[in-house]
Parts: C-alpha cells; structure tokens; sequence
C-alpha cells in the first residue's frame, strides 16, 4: 500500500550528527526538475550508477533542502543551503546516504513502479528495446 502525504510543507528530516534538514515534499516535478539538471543531464549514457545516485542526490538537494539546522564553514559559522554547500553536504557518506535512503529513495521507488516517471534520458533504459513480443 503506498501512504500519501498529502501535505504541502515542507518537513524536517534528522540525519545525524546533529544535522537537520527542512525539505520540501518531494514531488514528480521536483524529481523532474532534478533530472534535467545540467550535472545530471552531462552524465555519459554508461556512467556507473553509483555516480548517477550521486549526481542525481545532489541536484534533488539543491532543489528540495530549504532550510538546515547543524552545517557551518570550517570556522563552525552557520551556512546557507546553496548548491555548493549541499553537495559538499552530500559528499560525506554517511550523511549522503541518510538523504538517499530515508528522502530520495522512497521518490524514486514511487517512480519504479510507474508514477508516472520517464528515465533518465541518458540512463541505462535510455536505448533499450523491447524484448517482449507484441500482444
């Protein structure tokens, strides 16, 4: 059964270490959004997956974190979410995957499964054929 949150606020996810991140609900345009980001888009059509998830995280990130609580510049100033911040973010692991599992992923399984998501354009799934025989 998939549980809809009908909620347009955003919502505050905890991943850690003190890191709070207030984001916004992720939508199918919001992952389309992500998708046509120029990082993602420049990926080559074989590039390793665990590069697209990176790329992918990151662009989603930069859309979806509005606002965060437990981020700051060496000196332990706080920082604004800008793009470079959320990558840099996103660039420590066990933070990066937090976001991935408890935020991104739960978008993407949605999109799996038929939510009305086309692939990546430059994807594995980008020039496949259909193996199936016509019905």
């Amino acid at each position: 059964m998939i549980r809809l949150n009908l909620s347009p606020e955003p919502a505050w996810l905890d991943l850690g270490g003190g890191v709070r991140l207030r984001l916004a609900p992720l939508t199918s345009a919001l992952i389309g959004a992500a998708r046509s980001d120029a990082q993602v888009a420049s990926l080559q059509e074989d590039a390793p997956a665990d590069q697209v998830a990176v790329a992918l995280a990151k662009a989603i990130g930069s859309l979806a974190i509005l606002d965060w609580e437990g981020v700051g510049n060496a000196e332990g100033y706080p920082v604004p979410p800008t793009p470079e911040a959320v990558a840099a973010l996103l660039d420590l692991f066990p933070l990066f995957q937090r976001f991935q599992t408890d935020y991104v992923a739960k978008g993407l399984i949605l999109a799996d499964e038929g939510n009305a998501s086309a692939p990546l354009p430059n994807g594995t799934s980008a020039g496949a054929k259909a193996t199936a025989p016509d019905a």
